[in-house]
């Protein structure tokens, strides 16, 4: 094969993230942006453009309109939707790192011959749809449920739990549907560490949780941070487990811009909220980047 051949081909490899990312990515978020920059109206579509592309750099600039944004910033509906739905991510993401990482750090200990059977039962709730999953937690969660049922028969209460429709419900939710996104990163990181460095810590006089905090977290933290960004993301803008676990005082921006959107059909608003949301993800991202290139930059 030419060199000409093999450049052409290495081009094609490198251009395919950037072109999936330009289809799917850009081209939609310049679209909401645009619709976050109209005027509601009642008609198909439900707005009305406030500029053109084709009237001229000049034009375009003076006619944008950014009312959309101001009212957001001025309604604290909007404005505590964000930090809620930033709360309630923030605990979600710690929950389920707590749960996740002795679990992890069990596959990574156990048989060679073992982990591919753990890996199995780690990624098995995928099989079973999203929505499904959630309504099992209606029925196990539910006062007159499963759970409830098991621990009055148990004498452990006497009276029905009331964890259905309230942010503890949601948490929960989160949780358990997250689980495997924060599990699969701590495996991948646990499991590359050599357990002589543990060995050496021990023969030091170290004790065992000394060692674990001093050697096997530390070399877990890209793990560590990978599995929180992959919860944390998705559980900011959840919409599906709030509204359906949660109660009326669970406010979530991702609720919210389903409202806006085909309650109240104020899509310029709501593309509005969307893109602010956007905005506000891209902060962790930002930071996991350095993370990793203080990672890379420690390992040369």
């Amino acid at each position: 094969m030419s060199a000409k051949a093999n450049g052409l081909g290495r081009w094609y490899v490198i251009a395919a993230p950037y072109l999936w990312l330009l289809i799917f990515f850009l081209i939609p978020f310049f679209i909401v942006f645009k619709l976050s920059l109209s005027d509601v109206a009642t008609a198909i579509p439900p707005y009305t453009p406030t500029f053109s592309w084709s009237e001229g750099i000049g034009k375009f600039i003076s006619q944008l309109d950014f009312e959309n944004y101001t009212f957001i910033f001025g309604d604290p509906l909007y404005v505590n939707a964000y930090l809620s739905s930033l709360k309630i991510a923030l605990i979600s993401t710690f929950l389920t790192l707590l749960v996740a990482y002795p679990m992890a750090y069990g596959m990574a200990r156990a048989p060679k011959s073992w982990q591919p059977t753990l890996m199995m039962l780690v990624i098995l709730p995928f099989w079973t749809s999203f929505l499904i999953r959630i309504y099992a937690w209606i029925a196990i969660l539910k006062p007159e449920g499963f759970l409830s049922i098991f621990l009055i028969k148990l004498g452990i209460i006497s009276e029905p739990l009331q964890i259905m429709n309230t942010t503890t419900a949601v948490y929960i939710g989160i949780v358990y549907s997250y689980l495997p996104f924060m599990i699969l990163p701590l495996y991948a990181s646990l499991e590359k560490i050599n357990p002589s460095l543990l060995e050496a810590a021990q023969d030091l006089g170290s004790r065992p949780w000394r060692a674990f905090w001093q050697v096997t977290f530390p070399l877990s933290l890209p793990g560590v941070f990978a599995g929180c960004l992959l919860v944390f993301i998705p559980a900011v803008g959840e919409f599906v487990i709030p509204d359906l676990l949660g109660g009326s005082d669970t406010l979530m921006i991702g609720k919210t811009l389903w409202n806006e959107f085909f309650n109240n059909r104020d899509w310029p608003l709501a593309s509005a909220v969307a893109v602010l949301l956007l905005l506000v993800l891209i902060i962790p991202i930002v930071i996991f980047q350095r993370q990793q290139e203080k990672v890379r930059e420690a390992g040369r």
